[in-house]
């Protein structure tokens, strides 16, 4: 079969994954196998780090498409350049067809999905708003275990998205040929939640009283440079976080009834099945 025959038969696709042992790639990687492509699973495990580009050309030759989720934040510098340079590198080994996971209405992202769309790649861009899973994985989760959260966050409704919505996305997408190259897929749960109701929420499917707390972005960037994060990191997340719980993201869009053809899942689904999480 030549390359080109192969690009257009999605059920012989091989897809690179990056972040496989992670919150969306892991899941990226059960979707796109259930899609019946086959997947070539990335990290630091199998040999893949993105701050060593020497480790990318074993990971990306005579794959056909690759799924991108930049390892810290999708806005941070790092990101614009790791994401603008294994892009060129894998349109070089013949891989054109790349997804990106992006964070909506991040204005820091803008760069790192320009570098993508100018690497010469058949891109899509999936931009997700903020995970249901960050209550149930990653650093959230000690915090809301011991009682409460404490964000900038305000009053701000966001819709909170499921990330097996976004895995489901991103592979069919994938498997959809050439529908959504050269596209934007803004991603997002089917309703609007102040992080005040999702902790409510959490606390009533566990049965514990849990509390929320605002605090301003500034005020909350001197607590995580005194839990021993670097200051330029705590000032990039203040930066982001002034952004994007502005009130920018308290809209809910179509993008994943578009794609699946059906509604996104909804908050409380994902409460009930992971409850266990936080007793």
């Amino acid at each position: 079969m030549t390359q080109n025959a192969k690009k257009h038969n999605a059920k012989n696709m091989t897809v690179v994954v990056t972040g496989a042992s992670g919150r969306t790639g892991s899941r990226v990687a059960t979707a796109v196998r259930a899609a019946g492509l086959e997947v070539r699973a990335a990290s630091r495990a199998r040999g893949f780090d993105w701050e060593d580009p020497t480790t990318w050309a074993g990971t990306l030759r005579g794959a056909d498409a690759a799924y991108l989720v930049y390892p810290s934040d999708v806005g941070a510098p790092a990101a614009t350049e790791g994401v603008g340079a294994l892009a060129r590198e894998a349109v070089g080994l013949g891989v054109r067809r790349l997804v990106l996971l992006s964070a909506r209405g991040e204005r820091q992202a803008a760069a790192t999905e320009e570098a993508l769309k100018t690497s010469g790649a058949d891109w899509t861009v999936v931009q997700a708003s903020w995970f249901s899973q960050n209550f149930s994985e990653g650093p959230l989760v000690e915090e809301v275990r011991q009682g409460g959260l404490t964000l900038p966050a305000g009053e701000v409704r966001e819709p909170f998205i499921d990330v097996r919505d976004i895995a489901d996305v991103v592979a069919t997408v994938l498997a959809s040929g050439e529908r959504y190259v050269g596209r934007s897929v803004e991603v997002t749960g089917p309703r609007l939640l102040s992080f005040r109701e999702a902790v409510a929420e959490i606390g009533a499917a566990t049965g514990r009283e849990l509390t929320y707390t605002p605090v301003p972005a500034r005020a909350y960037g001197e607590a995580l440079t005194g839990f021993g994060v670097p200051a330029e990191e705590a000032e990039f997340l203040v930066e982001v976080f002034e952004g994007l719980l502005d009130g920018r993201n308290a809209r809910v869009t179509d993008g994943v009834r578009e794609v699946l053809g059906r509604a996104p899942r909804d908050f409380a689904e994902f409460v009930r099945e992971s409850t266990a999480a936080w007793v």
